[in-house]
C-alpha cells in the first residue's frame, strides 16, 4: 500500500510539472504575441490538444472570422517524437525557448508540417500551419524567412546569359536621397528601359549583376534603391529596414526612376522586373503608372482586385514557385483569371517543386534549372513588348 502511494505521488508530481510546464510555455508564447498591436485582430487561445500542442488563433475583431492559426509544440526536456496513425513526428520545443537556448530567429526549426515565419513587428520567430502564411503575410503580420545574402557570382555567371553589348555603370541620383545603380550598353543607339526593384534585402551585388546582364541585352536598366542606401544581409535586418517606410515613398521613388529615364534617354518604352519584395513593387508600380509598357513579376505579393487591375493595358509576365505558400498557386491562378476577364495580355508561369525566392543566387533555395529557363522567359518577354 506504501510503495501504491509512493507511486501515486510521484505520478502526481511529473503530472503537475508537466501542467506547469506548458502553462508557462504557453503563457510566455501568448504573451509574445499579444505585447504586438494587432488590432483590428484580437488573439483567441484554445486549448485541448494531447499532443503537447498549444493553439493560437487569430480571428478578425470585426467579422469574428478565423484569419489564421498558429501552432506551438512543446515538451519537457525539448524534441520528442509522437507515433500518430503509424506516421512518426518529431515535436521541437516553441520558437521563444529555442532562441533561449542559443538559437537564431532564422534558425529556429518548426514541428513537421508548419512553416516559419518571422512576425514583422518584432521579428521574433513563429511556427505557423502553411494555409496560414499568405494570410499572416497579407496582413502585413508576418514576412518570409528568405535565406542570408550570400554572395555567388559563379551561380549568376551560370544561369543567366549575357548579350551582345558591352556595359557602362555609374550610380545616379534620380530622386531625393535615393542612388540607383545605372547600367546600359556602351554603344550608340536607341535603347528600351527598364526599372529595376530589388528584393526586401536592398541593392545587393547580386542586383547590381542582373542589371548588367539585362543591359547586356540592349536595354538602359535602373536599378531602384527603395532602401535609401541601406542593404541588409539578413530577413531580419530586412524586417527593420522596411518598417521605416510607406508604400507612398516607394511609389514616388519608382514613378521619379520613370521620369528620370524618360528625361535623360527620352526612351520611347519602358518596362519593370522586380524579385520578391520587388515582385510586389514592380506590379504597384504598374497600377500607379499608366506609362508604363510591361511588367514582368518574380513571386512577388499580388493585388487581384480588379478594379484596380483594370488600369494596366500592357503586357504582364508572373513567374512563381509551386512550394511557394506565401503566394499559393490559387492566388496567382486567380489573379491569372482576373487578367484574362480583363483582356490583359498575360504569361503566367508557375515552376513546380520550387520556393519562394527560386531565382536568386545567392540564397540556399536557389533552384539553376528554373532561374535559366525564367530569365529567357524574361528576355523574350522584354523583346516581344519592348522592342
Amino acid at each position: 500500500m506504501i510503495q501504491k502511494n509512493h507511486i501515486l505521488t510521484i505520478s502526481l508530481i511529473a503530472g503537475f510539472l508537466l501542467i506547469s510546464t506548458s502553462i508557462q510555455v504557453q503563457s510566455e508564447y501568448l504573451e509574445s504575441v499579444t505585447q504586438q498591436n494587432t488590432s483590428p485582430r484580437e488573439i483567441v487561445y484554445e486549448n485541448g490538444h494531447h499532443d503537447h500542442t498549444s493553439m493560437i488563433t487569430l480571428v478578425d475583431a470585426e467579422s469574428q472570422n478565423p484569419v489564421a492559426e498558429l501552432e506551438e509544440s512543446f515538451d519537457i526536456e525539448g524534441k520528442e517524437t509522437t507515433e500518430t496513425h503509424g506516421h512518426s513526428i518529431a515535436y521541437f520545443p516553441p520558437p521563444l525557448q529555442q532562441i533561449r537556448n542559443g538559437v537564431k530567429a532564422t534558425d529556429v526549426t518548426c514541428t513537421e508540417g508548419q512553416e516559419l515565419v518571422l512576425k514583422q513587428s518584432n521579428g521574433q520567430p513563429a511556427c505557423v500551419k502553411p494555409s496560414s502564411v499568405a494570410k499572416l503575410i497579407e496582413r502585413g503580420w508576418a514576412i518570409h524567412v528568405l535565406p542570408d545574402y550570400v554572395k555567388d557570382e559563379n551561380n549568376n555567371s551560370v544561369a543567366f546569359s549575357v548579350g551582345e553589348y558591352t556595359v557602362q555603370t555609374e550610380s545616379v541620383n534620380y530622386f531625393q536621397n535615393a542612388q540607383g545603380y545605372l547600367a546600359r550598353p556602351t554603344a550608340d543607339g536607341e535603347f528600351p528601359a527598364v526599372v529595376m526593384i530589388h528584393e526586401n534585402l536592398g541593392i545587393t551585388d547580386n542586383i547590381k549583376e542582373m542589371a548588367k546582364k539585362l543591359a547586356s541585352h540592349g536595354y538602359i536598366v535602373l536599378a531602384v534603391d527603395l532602401y535609401d542606401g541601406k542593404v541588409a544581409t539578413t530577413t531580419d535586418e530586412a524586417r527593420v529596414i522596411l518598417g521605416t517606410f510607406e508604400q507612398q515613398q516607394w511609389t514616388d521613388n519608382m514613378n521619379s526612376a520613370v521620369r528620370y529615364l524618360e528625361e535623360r534617354f527620352d526612351v520611347e518604352s519602358i518596362g519593370s522586373i522586380g524579385w520578391c519584395f520587388g515582385g510586389g513593387q514592380s506590379l504597384n508600380l504598374a497600377l500607379n503608372n499608366s506609362g508604363m509598357d510591361a511588367t514582368v513579376i518574380y513571386y512577388g505579393r499580388l493585388v487581384t482586385d480588379p478594379s484596380a487591375l483594370s488600369k494596366i493595358t500592357w503586357p504582364v509576365l508572373g513567374i512563381f514557385a509551386g512550394l511557394d505558400t506565401g503566394i499559393p498557386e490559387e492566388t496567382v491562378r486567380e489573379f491569372e483569371s482576373v487578367l484574362n476577364d480583363l483582356g490583359i495580355e498575360n504569361e503566367i508561369i508557375i515552376y513546380p517543386g520550387v520556393k519562394h525566392a527560386f531565382a536568386n543566387p545567392s540564397g540556399d533555395r536557389y533552384a539553376p534549372e528554373e532561374s535559366k529557363d525564367a530569365w529567357e522567359k524574361t528576355l523574350g518577354f522584354f523583346e516581344a513588348s519592348l522592342k
